[in-house]
């Protein structure tokens, strides 16, 4: 017997008040239950992109990212904040539209989403350690339990966690007493050689730009004054000794 077809064509999905997409209603009402269906929009999409990006060093793959959600793009706007999606068949990764990602969670489990949640949990884990030099090593077991415990905060507040808060925990994960370091890591940074060229004209310019001038440069411009004015008092001062140094003219007497 042939495996049932999900029927999900379409979706509406309504503006929540904390500016979030939820999902209203479907064209699959038996199969997808909509309390606390959260769809992330196309700006979030492009943000999570962005922040997977630095995970491809570390075995990142965004076929799992493609296949943990359902394309969708606006069909028509209900007004009262409320669109219409219609499904679409592209990835997210190199398509031009702008689309929502409505995250399969049929199996919550064992499905695309639970997976993709895995993946990027690993990848993560594995950058930070190689980034990082902690007393020891962070596991993926530590970073998954202490992103449920904020989860079951806020399950008890009676507040659904939105997809995209879900996956940013991950991809934004820093242990405690390290949120301030992630852009200054322990590791040594290679300097690139290859460094664009500033032809003359431009270095020119920069040269002048007073903005750019350091105080010691203040401080060197204001010493070479000051010693090049002492160099014209000490010049004035010996021509003056020069004139008084020279004999006086005799007086031609009456004889």
């Amino acid at each position: 017997m042939a495996k049932p077809t999900s029927t999900l064509e379409w979706c509406i999905v309504r503006l929540g008040e904390d500016h979030n997409w939820w999902v209203a209603e479907t064209s699959d009402p038996v199969r997808w239950d909509v309390d606390g269906l959260s769809v992330v929009d196309p700006r979030q999409v492009s943000h999570l992109i962005e922040l997977v990006d630095p995970l491809r060093d570390y075995g990142f793959d965004q076929d799992h990212f493609d296949a943990a959600f359902i394309p969708f793009r606006i069909e028509k706007d209900l007004g009262g904040g409320k669109v219409r999606l219609k499904r679409m068949k592209e990835s997210f990764f190199d398509s031009d539209e702008k689309l929502f990602a409505l995250p399969d969670t049929l199996d919550e489990e064992n499905g695309p989403y639970a997976d993709l949640l895995d993946h990027l949990t690993r990848c993560r884990v594995k950058m930070l350690n190689d980034l990082f030099e902690f007393e020891s090593k962070l596991s993926v077991d530590e970073v998954e339990e202490e992103i449920r415990e904020e989860q079951n905060t806020h399950f008890i507040e009676g507040r659904a966690v939105h997809s995209f808060e879900e996956l940013t925990a991950i991809l934004d994960y820093m242990p405690a007493g390290h949120e301030s370091d992630e852009e200054h890591p322990a590791k040594e940074v290679e300097v690139d050689e290859d460094l664009p060229e500033v032809d003359a004209a431009e270095e020119e310019k920069l040269k002048n730009d007073e903005s750019l001038k350091w105080d010691e440069d203040e401080d060197e411009e204001k010493d070479e004054d000051d010693d090049e004015k002492k160099d014209d008092d000490d010049e004035d001062g010996d021509e003056e000794s020069d004139e008084d140094e020279k004999p006086a003219k005799k007086s031609k007497g009456k004889k």
